[in-house]
Parts: C-alpha cells; structure tokens; sequence
C-alpha cells in the first residue's frame, strides 16, 4: 500500500523556502517538513535551525544567486534568453493572477510562485506541467548544486513533491 500525498499542501509548504532566508526561514522548514513527512526535507530543517541566519543567508546567496545553473526562475532552464520565456513569463502572470497568487518581487516562474500555481491546477494539468516544466528544471537545479549545500535536499524534496512525476533517484555528486 503506498502512501497519498498531498502534492497541493506539499508545494505549498515548500514554495517560501525558496524565497531569501530571514529569521523566521528555519521554522518554515521545520514546518515544511513535518508537514511533508520528506526526510531529505527534515535533514534541511535541522541543518537549517542549525545556522546563524546571516550564514544561511549566505548559503542561499552561493547557491542560487551566484550560480547561475541553479537559479529559481524555471523558465531559465528551459529557454534560456530565447523569445519564448518572455512568452512563458506573459502566459504564467495570466496563469498566476487567475489562480488568486500573488506576486512578489521575483519573475513569474521563479518558483516562489510556481510552486503553488502547480498546487492550485487541477490534478491532470498539473502533472502535465509538473513533467514537462517543473520537473527538467528542479533536475537542473539539482545537477548545479554542490553536494554539500544546504539547499540540495530542499530542491530534491521539492522534486519529490511534484504530482505525477514519478520517483526521484538520489543525486550523486
């Protein structure tokens, strides 16, 4: 018998994980994890909770700021500077205000607010999204990080996270 996830409630917990760490980032990942039951996810919360913020700050900037191979605005990683992002970036602001998320100071596919436009999809769509967006990029993400950053297992269980994606192989590097 396997396990029902709650991918909607899963990405949900997830998505202010990848916004810029403040004081209160180590008990959003605690909250995270219990709510997901990812192990990988609660192995971040305790490295997390285990850090001053000013050094998970810094971890958060190397890891995703200063590299640009693991950056959070999916539509990077599948277009690049090509035309079509900014037609994916149009069409996601569409997808985003229909679905009632509000927008921060990051790109529409940063996956601030990707995350829970995947979760508020209907099941079918989100899958199909999940496959053929989400998922190429969270491997990509995934591939740049260094092994020992912090932030590998929150990538790996927001990977894990997604509906109808299938299991995830652990990440060698």
């Amino acid at each position: 018998m396997s396990a029902v996830i709650d991918h909607a409630g899963a990405l949900d917990a997830l998505a202010p994980l990848f916004a810029y760490p403040d004081e209160a980032y180590a008990a959003r990942a605690h909250e995270a994890a219990t709510r997901t039951g990812d192990e990988g996810l609660a192995a971040f919360a305790a490295a997390v909770a285990a850090l001053p913020v000013t050094s998970l700050q810094e971890a958060f900037v190397q890891a995703f700021d200063l590299n640009p191979a693991a950056t959070l605005e999916v539509g990077w990683h599948l277009f690049g500077e090509q035309y079509e992002r900014g037609a994916f970036l149009v069409d996601l602001r569409g997808q985003l205000r229909e679905a009632g998320i509000a927008e921060t100071g990051e790109l529409p596919d940063h996956l601030l607010h990707v995350l829970p436009l995947v979760g508020a999809m209907p099941s079918a769509d989100a899958a199909a999204f999940a496959a053929r967006v989400l998922a190429p990029a969270l491997d990509r993400i995934a591939a740049a990080l260094p092994a020992a950053s912090p932030f590998a297992g929150l990538v790996l269980a927001a990977r894990a996270a997604l509906p109808g994606t299938g299991p995830v192989e652990e990440r060698v590097s």
